[in-house]
């Protein structure tokens, strides 16, 4: 059994309901979108990078060490973490001082890329699971 690393993203919300918003209300409907689950708006996450647990946890092990090594670490402990716009900027900082010759730099650009996306749209996130097949 192998065990791998999967970032999903936000990819679009819809809401779970089978009335049509008036007009007046479509502020409110977009207001309940960014507030979520709990008026029945449903988030599809599309997978945007996958890798071995092995590899990860070399990856997130060249941190420094600190707020972003842990946060990180704690897909090995709870199964899942979840990236959003309170982590942007601290994971922007120790994921860019990886460097552009490093063999996860592929990765770490990917996740930058999101982060940057993330700062630009703060209902995007990351969730981040860990999967055994």
């Amino acid at each position: 059994m192998s065990a791998k690393v999967i970032f999903y993203a936000l990819s679009q919300k819809f809401l779970d309901s089978k009335e049509k918003v008036p007009e007046q209300a479509q502020q409110v409907m977009y207001y309940s979108l960014a507030i979520g689950h709990h008026v029945g708006v449903i988030d599809c996450l599309k997978p945007v990078l996958t890798c071995p647990l092995d590899d990860y946890q070399t990856w997130i092990a060249q941190l420094p060490a600190g707020d972003a090594q842990r946060k990180m670490a704690g897909l090995l402990k709870f199964g899942e973490i979840t990236l959003d716009s309170s982590h942007t900027r601290l994971l922007h900082q120790a994921f860019s001082a990886l460097g552009d010759g490093d063999r996860f730099a592929a990765w770490s650009a990917t996740l930058l890329d999101y982060l940057v996306a993330i700062e630009r749209e703060s209902a995007l996130y990351l969730m981040v699971k860990r999967r055994e097949e």
